[in-house]
């Protein structure tokens, strides 16, 4: 069945939640089989090491970048289309949200889409990180946070009336953006080689880079064919896990992309580590760790939101189509998260027993 038939036969609206379905069981799939996660890159790397997850953060980056942009250049994607693109983008939130961010995935032990990978393991500790992260990004879209985030995001804006596209900015040809991915992901390959990755991680590491192409492509391909306006979208999970969120506490709320996007991930990262014999219930252990995973999610609850995106969001969907500030949030989420585990994780290691 096509997609125009898929539509007719149940609607704008459901179609687009099962291609968030779809684009997040491939998501969770792979994030759970490749253990990908932008918080162990980080710590791995301010560490002085370039190991396997610094190798599979590069692998996914890359093969998202690859993808998104043959895409692209074959017609299926549009880019200046992507709602990332077409509203002005804030810097001020990419610095600040960035930052924020990367302090919370290092204290909550993983990002919000490494969270939510986990939660589906038996992670009981992601499990309320997580919910704590989507209470505070409601909070942050339309609750008591939305004021301050309103205004630290109108701090310093993109100009243009839409964010700022790196390739077209630096005057580059579009099939840099594509030449760019192979680079990145030749040096992920030497890097993974270096540490004698296995070839399925490695095979699984660009399947999370393949389901934010699928998100992109389905739902520019969705937006062609619709009656109503569609968002063109893909992974991100700050905006997600608050409307996935509501969508169970309002009646009122609608199906679309996120809806299916959140329950897509989870159920794949479940069937993932069921399958193979992972599933497991762990907890905290103990008070002081209870407060670090919440105030961590709270910091990326708030952060994310600032920034427009979590570390999927910009660090993989947004930088796949080079928008500016998704490119500047995730440099400083890199820094966030470098300073704190130096200051915090580190710090415990270098003080002697």
């Amino acid at each position: 069945m096509d997609l125009l038939a898929l539509v007719e036969r149940i609607g704008e609206a459901p179609a687009a939640a099962l291609l968030g379905l779809l684009t997040g069981v491939i998501f969770g799939v792979a994030a759970q089989r490749s253990r990908f996660c932008l918080r162990a890159a980080t710590v791995e790397f301010a560490r002085g090491r370039m190991g396997d997850k610094v190798a599979v953060w590069l692998l996914t980056f890359s093969t998202a970048v690859i993808w998104v942009q043959g895409a692209q250049m074959l017609g299926l994607f549009r880019a200046e289309d992507a709602r990332i693109m077409a509203i002005p983008g804030s810097w001020s939130g990419a610095v600040i949200g960035g930052l924020l961010f990367g302090v919370g995935m290092v204290l909550a032990r993983g990002c919000s889409g490494r969270l939510l990978v986990l939660a589906a393991t038996g992670n009981l500790r992601s499990v309320i990180s997580g919910l704590v992260f989507a209470v505070v990004a409601q909070m942050s879209l339309s609750g008591w946070l939305a004021p301050a985030r309103d205004k630290l995001a109108a701090l310093s804006i993109t100009q243009g009336g839409h964010n700022m596209d790196l390739l077209a900015t630096l005057g580059l040809p579009p099939i840099s953006g594509l030449i760019f991915g192979i680079v990145v992901a030749l040096i992920a390959f030497a890097v993974s080689i270096h540490n004698k990755i296995g070839l399925s991680r490695l095979v699984f590491a660009s399947g999370v880079g393949f389901a934010v192409a699928v998100g992109w492509v389905s739902t520019f391909s969705l937006a062609q064919i619709a009656f109503d306006p569609v968002p063109i979208e893909s992974a991100t999970f700050t905006g997600p896990s608050a409307n996935t969120l509501m969508f169970f506490l309002d009646n009122a709320a609608v199906l679309e992309f996120d809806i299916g996007l959140v329950p897509g991930v989870f159920l794949g990262s479940f069937l993932a580590s069921w399958l193979a014999g992972e599933f497991k219930f762990q907890g905290f252990e103990d008070e002081a760790n209870i407060r670090r995973a919440i105030t961590g999610a709270a910091f990326m609850g708030f952060g994310g939101m600032l920034a427009g995106g979590c570390a999927i969001g910009n660090g993989v969907t947004g930088g796949s189509v080079f928008a500016g500030t998704a490119w500047l949030a995730l440099l400083c989420m890199w820094i966030g998260a470098m300073i704190t585990d130096f200051l915090v994780d580190q710090r415990g290691i270098r003080q002697p027993a």
